[in-house]
């Protein structure tokens, strides 16, 4: 019998945002995700804009990218993708899923959001459809438990929660804090030797 006819699709892991930087607590949840079987993979998907968070505070899509890259730099089961670069913006989630089923048709994504993000899920562009479509991982945020009910295409994800955060990130460099255990390695060198996040 051919082996490959048995074969499932890998299961991609879709975890979006806008990485303003990425700090360990994104790379712990993308390596449980996939090594405790939920996900075959992760891909951090750069956000160039949200619509629904402000944008003045957001380093260039370039720079967050490269920190993507440093972060992601030798992580099993951890890759980077762009593909909401070259979307028009503000980017939709369900546009983002859709376009890379088309591009990758023999590959089934999940969603992966945090329970903050799933508390205002019914605000998204067409929240059902992914759910039907896509899947959706919750994962723990602190302050935001999740009702376990029962909902089609939903899977709540009880991972290790981290209370870190992009903006403790950045409110702490510019106080002059060092963040060397808190970001992925290579991550803090490049903010560093690049003022970013500094006091102006």
């Amino acid at each position: 019998m051919d082996n490959d006819s048995e074969k499932r699709p890998e299961i991609i892991g879709v975890f979006g945002g806008s990485f303003n930087p990425v700090h360990i607590g994104h790379m712990m949840l993308a390596s449980y995700l996939s090594q405790w079987g939920y996900v075959d993979k992760v891909w951090l998907t750069l956000s160039p804009q949200s619509p629904m968070k402000d944008g003045a505070a957001l380093l260039p899509d370039v720079k967050r990218l490269d920190m993507l890259t440093l972060a992601a730099k030798g992580a099993r089961n951890i890759d980077i993708c762009d593909i909401e670069l070259t979307m028009p913006r503000p980017s939709y989630t369900i546009d983002t899923l859709r376009l890379l089923r088309e591009r990758y048709p023999d590959t089934r994504f999940r969603l992966i959001v945090g329970s903050d993000n799933w508390k205002v899920f019914e605000r998204w562009r067409e929240p059902q459809a992914i759910l039907d479509e896509f899947g959706v991982l919750v994962y723990p945020r602190p302050g935001y438990p999740v009702e376990l009910r029962n909902v089609d295409g939903l899977e709540v994800v009880q991972s290790p929660m981290v209370h870190l955060s992009s903006s403790f990130i950045r409110d702490a460099i510019m106080r002059g804090r060092d963040m060397t255990y808190f970001l992925p390695q290579g991550v803090y060198k490049y903010i560093i030797d690049n003022k970013l996040y500094a006091k102006q």
